[in-house]
């Protein structure tokens, strides 16, 4: 029997020093090393009730690839988990592990529950460097499937209905496939070399990626119909960003987490002459406190911010943001104006103004000091101005990440689609069937912004949904 180790604490993940990340693009986690590994995977106890599996959406048997780390079966771990997720490397890096998996683990009441997520990356790495691509030779059922979008909802569902034997095409608006993975999320949390592989892996079972086709304009669902698809999936995000409706979010300088992410991640801004710039050097604010605010402060560092504040209206202890990324971001020098709110953007039109233009116009943003009061529906307490505290914080960029909605394209062009007030498709919970027959959806489409492993999860049901609807038909 494999010893335990009952060390309270998980093993550290190694990561590159925060003088030096600061300044490039480079992955900051460094991922465990085999010794690593396999030591973190003693301290799993191998609950026969399996309490962490109840808290991932894509129900990964955690026990059991675990025990394989333990036994040295790094292969054998992967193939457990890519028998419930699509994709396994993107997972390890960007889930939320500690409000999911490790949340329910039992080595989480008297100290730190395994590091279940280091251990996927690890796993899905090592497959990664060690195999190679392999047709997994499916025999094809004769049914086809549309799927709108390539990003986490659309792969998963795409991935568990090609192992069903469905002959599926995704279809992405953009000129390369993952979605929000490759636009939104930056390469040094997310290396986009990872979500090529997952991408080819998935092509590897023969699924078709076709690009630059933005359905609602380029093609319609109903055209989809007409080209012999028998079912759609519209995974097609959150893409439309919200603004705060204050004076002056219209000026130069001012843009929205999306855009500056887009630009950064996928037109590669951050190249010495690029087609699409944006920001260099200067000082910036961002708005919000989530994940996406966190990643666009610490692109903007990167690109050469003099100086980059994180703008949030409620306290450190309300932040959304996974506690590992503000770590990163504290470490990496970004301020926290924290119970601060903003009420105007400042521009100024001459460019002989006391400062040097770097944008076009130099902006400053007009902020008000907040306090917390009652609880709001959700339990969170409410903030609250306090009067006669208005400041203006000098910056010349201001970056909005204050949530997205999905993109209204769609429903726009799509007879029978119902959506809530806030533009999210409607669809039976259980299934992701829409009020349309035949058109199912997930992920931020139907939630509006949320993480990887839910959308991930939403495609799942949905893709077991459209098998069950396509038998019987």
């Amino acid at each position: 029997m494999a010893k335990v180790n009952m060390n309270p604490q998980k093993h550290p993940m190694p990561t590159q020093d925060s003088d030096v990340r600061a300044h490039n693009f480079d992955e900051v986690a460094l991922g465990y090393t085999e010794e690593i590994a396999i030591d973190e995977a003693l301290r799993c106890l191998g609950c026969k009730n399996m309490p962490c599996v109840t808290g991932c959406p894509v129900n990964i048997r955690i026990p059991d690839f675990i025990s394989r780390i333990k036994e040295g079966d790094f292969e054998g771990a992967y193939r457990i988990i890519s028998e419930s997720s699509a994709l396994p490397a993107v997972c390890g890096r960007v889930c939320p592990q500690e409000t999911q998996c490790e949340s329910k683990c039992v080595r989480g009441i008297k100290g730190e529950p395994v590091g279940i997520g280091r251990l996927e990356r690890f796993v899905s790495d090592w497959h990664n460097d060690n195999t190679v691509f392999s047709n997994t030779d499916i025999p094809c059922n004769g049914h086809r499937v549309a799927v709108v979008g390539s990003g986490p909802s659309g792969l998963t569902c795409a991935g568990d209905l090609a192992r069903k034997g469905y002959k599926v095409t995704v279809y992405e608006a953009l000129h390369t496939a993952g979605g929000v993975l490759v636009y939104g999320i930056p390469e040094f949390r997310l290396p986009k070399s990872i979500v090529k592989r997952e991408v080819e892996n998935l092509k590897s079972m023969g699924i078709e990626v076709e690009t630059n086709i933005i359905i609602g304009k380029t093609l319609t669902v109903d055209e989809l119909f007409e080209m012999g698809f028998e079912a759609v999936f519209i995974g097609s995000g959150a893409g439309l960003p919200n603004f705060m409706g204050i004076p002056g979010e219209s000026y130069k300088g001012v843009y929205s987490a999306n855009e500056f992410l887009t630009r950064s991640n996928l037109m590669k801004a951050y190249k010495e002459s690029p087609d699409t710039p944006i920001m260099k050097g200067g000082r910036v604010a961002v708005v919000g406190g989530g994940n996406v605010a966190m990643d666009a402060a610490r692109t903007a560092l990167r690109l050469g911010a003099e100086k980059v504040y994180v703008v949030y209206r409620r306290s450190m202890d309300e932040l959304p943001a996974r506690k590992e990324e503000v770590e990163h971001a504290l470490e990496e020098g970004i301020e926290f104006l924290v119970l601060n709110n903003p009420v105007e953007i400042l521009g100024f039109e001459n460019p002989d103004d006391k400062r040097d233009p770097k944008n076009g116009f130099v902006i400053g943003m007009k902020c008000i000091r907040m306090e917390l009061g009652e609880p709001d529906e959700r339990g969170r307490r409410r903030p609250i101005p306090v009067p006669d505290s208005e400041f203006v914080l000098d910056v010349d960029t201001v970056i909005m990440s204050i949530g997205t909605s999905p993109n209204p394209l769609i429903k726009s062009t799509t007879e029978g689609l119902e959506v809530n007030k806030h533009g999210g498709i409607i669809v039976e919970e259980a299934t992701g069937a829409t009020t349309r027959e035949g058109v199912y959806a997930g992920g931020d489409a139907v939630t509006g912004a949320a993480t990887v492993i839910s959308a991930m999860g939403a495609g799942k049901v949905a893709a077991k949904a459209i098998d069950d609807y396509l038998k019987n038909k």
